[in-house]
């Protein structure tokens, strides 16, 4: 009798409340940096070294800050 009793009261308690972290898939690129107009891309077949070159200088400071914007995007991902 005794033994009923206290399996009775075990169940009459309340259950304990657990909180259980579970990881849920989330995209981690919410947006695509738009890719900018490098000079190069827009120079003529028969364009000069000295036009080449000028169009590098010129690509360099925007390809800098694309590839910058790329690694952050990547780098919200890790």
């Amino acid at each position: 009798m005794l033994l009923i009793l206290v399996l009775l009261t075990a169940c009459a308690a309340p259950p304990g409340v657990q909180e259980v972290k579970v990881p849920v898939y989330r995209a981690c690129v919410t947006a695509v940096p738009d890719r900018p107009t490098f000079a190069t891309r827009t120079l003529a077949p028969d364009a000069s070294d000295g036009e080449k070159v000028l169009a590098l200088a010129r690509d360099l400071p925007l390809h800098l800050k694309y590839e910058e914007t790329l690694e952050a995007v990547i780098a919200g991902c890790l």
